[in-house]
């Protein structure tokens, strides 16, 4: 019987299957691939990487088709990828010291940190995720799925790097989550988590507007405990700003500033707020909003990068915001403090990528 198993369902993704199967492939037992209706050759090349390919008619339903995927496995483990994900780094923890074959029992349910590649500046947004189950974990959700199991989540020193939110990508898939989030909030319409994601799922379309009622709906109905609340308040911040909805995004941050002391992504978020409405509101710039953008950077570099925090963008403890007051300084001709800055984000962005 398999210790671990890699589990995936995929439809026409001859694009990457490849590269997230070979970074598997050292590490598991068996890999599963529940096709659901591809048209290109994902089929055929999953065949040719070594995983075992099952079929399945899909009924706009995620959770019914990873647990028709998981049906397919006997292993102790199951470790849940997409085709547009890969392992990178260190990959110890999948080993039998970390993930004991049966019968030893199983304890917990591993959360691993996903990397996603988003935007034209290829910033890397980090989410914490779900994705190593004991044998007998299934899904419940149409849309942005979740594994239920009365097993404690931890989180391991697994990394996986994402490309579905790619331009390229999203465009394949336009319509499909909004669709399926609005049938769901149908049903559940109290959700926080899934008015989260529907408001997600307009910001990346860029409707701004829309993505700021339903962040605030996640907001106001949510709980300051849930584990997505640190990113729906960054993506809060942005849809107020894309919106031009100046007032309430300062009241909102205003709002949140004493939760989030130690959250480089919350006030890297405030100073483009504030930055924003500085342009609209040139009659109060110098005297009270940017002294605010530039106190928002520098608290940033003071807290440094958080990847613990779910939701938060690599740089935004560092590189980005030093190169972001480089620019503030040298806009105001103040060389000494733009050069100074300057030299400090990329000294960061080379220790970032070392």
């Amino acid at each position: 019987m398999p210790r671990l198993a890699l589990v995936m369902i995929a439809r026409d993704e001859a694009r990457c299957i490849a590269r997230c199967l070979d970074s598997v492939r050292p590490h598991v037992d068996a890999m599963i691939v529940l096709d659901t209706g591809s048209t290109d050759d994902t089929v055929e090349i999953a065949r040719a990487c070594g995983a075992t390919v099952h079929h399945f008619a899909w009924c706009d339903d995620f959770a019914a088709a990873r647990n028709a995927a998981l049906d397919h496995s006997d292993a102790d483990w199951n470790l849940i990828l997409d085709a547009d994900e890969w392992i990178e780094g260190d990959a110890q923890v999948l080993g039998s010291q970390s993930l004991p074959p049966a019968p030893a029992p199983a304890r917990f349910v591993g959360c691993v940190r996903v990397v996603s590649q988003a935007g034209a500046d290829q910033s890397a947004a980090r989410k914490f995720s779900p994705r190593l189950l004991p044998r007998g974990v299934r899904y419940e959700g149409r849309i942005h799925e979740l594994p239920v199991s009365p097993l404690p989540l931890t989180v391991l020193p697994l990394a996986l790097r994402h490309d579905g939110f790619e331009e390229a990508q999203l465009a394949r898939k336009a319509g499909r989550n909004e669709a399926l989030l609005r049938a769901e909030l149908e049903t559940s319409p109290d959700d926080s988590y899934l008015w989260f994601q529907l408001g997600r799922e307009h910001l990346v379309r860029g409707r701004a507007r829309e993505a700021a009622d339903a962040l605030l709906t996640a907001h106001r109905i949510g709980t300051s405990d849930a584990a997505w609340r640190h990113g729906v308040v960054i993506a809060t911040l942005q849809a107020l700003k894309r919106a031009g909805r100046f007032e309430e995004g300062l009241a909102f941050a205003d709002a949140e500033h004493g939760h989030w002391q130690r959250s480089p992504d919350f006030f890297f978020a405030v100073a483009d707020l504030y930055l924003d409405y500085a342009s609209h509101r040139p009659d109060i710039a110098m005297a009270e909003l940017l002294p605010v953008v530039e106190g928002a950077w520098k608290r940033c570099l003071e807290i440094g990068e958080r990847p613990d925090l779910d939701g938060s963008v690599e740089g935004c403890g560092s590189h980005l915001a030093a190169q972001n007051l480089a620019m503030f300084y040298e806009t105001l001709g103040i060389d000494d403090d733009a050069q100074f800055y300057a030299t400090m984000g990329a000294r960061m962005r080379e220790r970032l990528a070392a």
